[in-house]
């Protein structure tokens, strides 16, 4: 049972707010907490102390990060954050994202701005990248899905926006991944992302080691998430301008990042 997750009722009073109608005097729900003020809060699941980010597609873009136009790739949040300069009133919020080799290049499905620059790996392999089935967290405008790779391969035939390759998956249809130990020892910070009911991205790192099993509990059970991927771990980063987080460390590859969706101009009537 969750502890302490404040941050987490909010989102989901978001869901809820929304889609229900307000129950009978007599049935009155319990008093919930309010909803996220900022883009990253924490929350605490099984004692471990978490950080859920939520991408709304009502307010927010998604794209991939790589590498600058000239140059190696970023290989880490702050090397981003300081190639956007000034430019970061627009940031929400920076995850790593997707397996990747010793120079930081995808070594699975990543397309950037609509260019595919590393294509669906579909072998088995070691390693939690090739614990199949993995998955594709991929998108086009303000719709976002998780589907395994295999699903992925079969049914999607037009190439998103943006989209990056990890495993394994945690949750597959509501399930969770059949290799999955619920009690496994295997310790680590990980994060992950799941889509919710509502078409929200909802990321998650956690801020002290976990296991796969927990990580992908709490998307089950608590976030209520049919598909959930795992991202990495050991290496996980968030940077978050909102609350001055900015992590460093081990270099990664792919970065997910969200923004602030620009606003569309307001048509004047002429004169």
């Amino acid at each position: 049972m969750a502890r302490g997750w404040i941050a987490v009722l909010g989102a989901l009073a978001l869901l809820s707010c929304a889609e229900e109608k307000p129950a009978p005097q007599e049935e009155q729900a319990p008093e919930v907490a309010a909803p996220l003020t900022a883009p990253c809060e924490k929350a605490v699941f099984e004692d471990i102390p978490l950080t859920l980010c939520i991408a709304d597609p009502k307010t927010d873009r998604i794209h991939t990060a790589l590498a600058p136009d000239q140059g190696p790739p970023y290989r880490g949040l702050a090397a981003y954050a300081a190639a956007r300069g000034d430019d970061v009133d627009r940031i929400r919020f920076a995850m790593n994202g997707g397996m990747f080799d010793d120079d930081g290049e995808p070594i699975g499905y990543y397309v950037e701005d609509g260019e595919r620059f590393s294509n669906l790996n579909r072998r088995r392999g070691p390693g939690n990248f090739h614990m199949l089935p993995n998955g594709v967290f991929f998108g086009t405008g303000n719709e976002w899905e998780v589907r395994t790779s295999e699903d992925f391969y079969d049914n999607v035939t037009t190439r998103p926006d943006f989209g990056t390759q990890s495993g394994p998956m945690l949750v597959i249809d509501g399930e969770l991944h059949p290799d999955i130990d619920p009690e496994g020892t295997s310790l680590r910070v990980r994060n992950a992302v799941g889509i919710d009911s509502a078409g929200r991205a909802l990321f998650v790192i956690s801020d002290a080691p976990l296991s796969f099993g927990q990580l992908a509990r709490f998307y089950r059970d608590v976030l209520k998430v049919k598909n959930a991927l795992f991202l990495d771990g050991t290496v996980s980063s968030l940077w978050c301008p909102e609350t001055d987080r900015l992590d460093r460390g081990i270099p990664i590859g792919p970065l997910i990042v969200v923004e602030k969706r620009a606003k569309a101009p307001v048509e004047k009537d002429a004169p």
